[in-house]
């Protein structure tokens, strides 16, 4: 499983003209679930995200989780993410899971990171065309593989 985290002021997603969901301060995380991936995979990720301390403390530091700052988090569901692109210029999908094994994981995790949390969890619709809307904060991106835990 992979994640694409994005520190934000704000973010939300639109599907067909529609606001779907939106947030205030906090992370977009973008999922993109594998082949391989289970429950040991949205254990570890969901306790990272939960306590990524990447927000800044009265120092100026990054020191603080989301949950620390009162922040929010939005999920969306992304199955580029398992893009391969180390033959040709066009990238193969084949490591993403199909829908059948990616949307239940999915949604798993976004319910493990609630529980987390302790709060709701906005999403994204799995499989729809989203507008995706977003001030990144600082910016800070970080990149997580439950495969490549570095």
């Amino acid at each position: 499983m992979r994640l694409l985290i994005q520190r934000v002021r704000e973010a939300s997603v639109t599907i067909d003209g529609e606001l779907h969901s939106q947030i205030g301060q906090g992370l977009l995380v973008f999922v993109g679930v594998g082949m391989d991936d289970g429950e040991e995979d949205i254990e570890y990720l969901a306790g990272k995200l939960s306590r990524l301390r990447i927000f800044d403390d009265a120092e100026g530091v990054m020191n603080l989780d989301v949950r620390q700052i009162d922040g929010q988090v939005l999920v969306v569901s992304q199955f580029t993410l398992q893009a391969a692109t180390r033959k040709g210029n066009r990238p193969s999908y084949i490591k993403a899971a199909p829908e059948a094994v990616s949307k239940p994981l999915y949604e798993r995790f976004t319910r493990r990171v609630e529980e987390l949390l302790g709060r709701e969890v906005p999403t994204g619709v799995f499989g729809a065309d989203m507008k995706v809307a977003l001030v990144n904060d600082g910016p800070v991106t970080i990149w997580m593989d439950s495969k490549n835990k570095e």
